[in-house]
């Protein structure tokens, strides 16, 4: 008998839930991706997952249930270098040829990378906006994310170590602890971890 008044509460509440879907505002998502695969299943999970029309009426359109933007931060290129070794002092300056060189690169692979999103987006029929950002993607994620009163941010998971993790840093970890909306870290699938040393 509790477990059949369970599940009717938990209907009743899903039910609940659904209108309320409906009666509130738009939800601002918003998905940071990059080069890797971790951040395109990170965009393809919030895609499936969150845009759905479950409980909306048929006549509406899954871009009235809420709003999805794609933002990809690019890291910035250091016009100079400090060769290791002896006489490691001496700074190298790029000529502004292959400054000019790298910045093309960047858009190319800015544009191509939100192109894919896009089209992911396209194919569930979800209108998305876009957004390139330059600077440290930790900051920059953070910093789009409350400019754009996001009501959620989205962020992959690379599953590092805490070794790597120490090292490298994490997106994902710098964003969940500064971020000043929800933030929800989407980790792949164990099977596409195995194989890669994790």
């Amino acid at each position: 008998m509790e477990t059949t008044s369970a599940g009717t509460a938990m209907q009743q509440q899903q039910q609940t839930i659904l209108i309320n879907k409906n009666e509130t505002k738009k939800m601002k998502v918003m998905v940071a991706i990059d080069e890797s695969d971790v951040s395109f299943y990170a965009l393809k999970w919030a895609v499936d997952h969150l845009f759905v029309s479950t409980g909306v009426a048929p006549e509406t359109s899954l871009e009235e249930v809420g709003m999805l933007v794609v933002v990809h931060v690019q890291q910035p290129f250091h016009h100079f270098a400090f060769p290791a070794g002896p006489g490691g002092a001496t700074a190298f300056y790029a000529t502004t040829s292959v400054v000019e060189s790298v910045r093309k690169a960047q858009e190319e692979n800015s544009a191509m990378l939100l192109s894919r999103a896009l089209q992911l987006c396209k194919d569930k029929m979800i209108k998305a906006e876009t957004l390139i950002l330059d600077g440290d993607p930790k900051d920059m994620i953070c910093q789009a994310a409350e400019q754009m009163h996001a009501d959620l941010l989205v962020v992959g998971s690379r599953g590092l170590g805490k070794i790597k993790r120490a090292f490298l840093g994490s997106v994902s970890d710098y964003c969940a602890h500064h971020a000043k909306c929800p933030i929800l870290i989407v980790r792949p699938p164990k099977e596409s971890h195995e194989g890669h040393g994790q």
